[in-house]
């Protein structure tokens, strides 16, 4: 294996040019590497919801994570031109829920950018809480005022103040190397 290291390469207006930086003025590993390694990371599966002038609104996210215990505090990343993105921002609120091993068809059907809004919720078991849609046969969700949005690239990093939280029985359903999995079963010894 190859060890990289940084090489220093001349700026355009000379070497010693004041203010350059080598680790943040290399042009870094192209797209395809980039998602190559992204596809290597592990996460659990989850729904954002939100409510848009149409309704219900939603979208399966693999970038959730907490950020704080006090306050409260998650992190989700979405798609900067999603009607999810919007709909929070405009209503400043939203809810995660966090799927179910056995919930892959719902993280597929929130997936697909093609499918209606309203029908991604006809398939299964809906509640409002705080007026928000949250999947009721999920493993863990919560309902989040939005602190903070920002753009970073192609997506929007939200930080939410977790207002209810349910967590039930189950085991997580997980995203790694463009495919969805499963834990294994524990064993005993």
């Amino acid at each position: 294996m190859a060890d990289l290291t940084l090489v220093r390469r001349p700026r355009p207006d000379g070497p010693s040019a004041a203010g350059w930086d080598p680790l943040r003025d290399e042009p870094g590993p192209d797209t395809v590497r980039c998602l190559g390694l992204y596809a290597k990371l592990t996460a659990g599966v989850t729904v954002v919801t939100a409510l848009d002038g149409a309704g219900p609104t939603g979208m399966t996210v693999s970038a959730l994570t907490s950020l704080s215990a006090r306050p409260p505090l998650i992190l989700a990343c979405l798609r900067g031109s999603s009607r999810t993105l919007t709909a929070l921002r405009e209503q400043g609120a939203f809810a995660v829920s966090l799927l179910t091993d056995h919930q892959r068809a719902v993280a597929e059907l929130f997936a697909d950018s093609s499918v209606p809004p309203a029908r991604r919720f006809e398939g299964g078991p809906v509640r409002r809480v705080l007026g928000l849609p949250v999947l009721a046969d999920a493993l863990a969700w919560s309902v989040c005022l939005v602190e903070d949005v920002r753009p970073y690239g192609d997506h929007h990093a939200v930080v939410g103040r977790v207002l209810a939280v349910e967590v039930n029985g189950g085991r997580p359903l997980l995203w790694h190397d463009r495919a969805f999995h499963a834990l294994p079963a524990a064993t005993t010894d």
